[in-house]
């Protein structure tokens, strides 16, 4: 585990795949700063197969979610994947608004996103377009 003053990242490993769990805020500074550092730290170490599990993130500014964007470019340039997991849902505001999900791929199960490392296995993609017609139904809060 990696605590920073903004930051907890718990790593753990499930098929090969390096799965972060935040917790705390993911924010210009020192969120951001720790996770970078952290998730450098992986890649120099050959990692290429990553998953962040943003669940327990209660803050993100755009700085953190350029910072996850960067991540993911950098995973792909180098042949490899960082997906994330569990994002809130006052973060998928800022991800719909910023068109990322585009270019990030999103789940909202872990078992989904480790199974998206396999292309022989059927997953669900985070569908932005079902978060948008249901964000306003009362229905869907319960």
């Amino acid at each position: 585990m990696f605590e920073h003053d903004k930051l907890e990242i718990h790593q753990r490993e499930n098929e090969g795949i390096a799965i972060l769990d935040l917790k705390g805020h993911l924010v210009l500074g020192s969120g951001d700063a720790a996770l970078r550092e952290f998730v450098g730290s992986l890649f120099d170490g050959g990692n290429r197969k990553l998953a962040l599990n943003l669940a327990h993130v209660s803050n993100m500014d755009n700085s953190g979610a350029d910072l996850l964007l960067a991540l993911a470019q950098q995973y792909s340039a180098a042949g490899g994947k960082l997906v994330l997991v569990q994002l809130a849902h006052v973060h998928e505001e800022l991800y719909e608004m910023a068109r990322l999900e585009a270019i990030l791929e999103f789940y909202d199960l872990e078992l989904d996103a480790l199974n998206s490392f396999f292309p022989d296995r059927a997953i669900k993609h985070y569908d932005i377009l079902d978060y948008v017609e249901h964000r306003n139904d009362p229905e869907e809060k319960k």
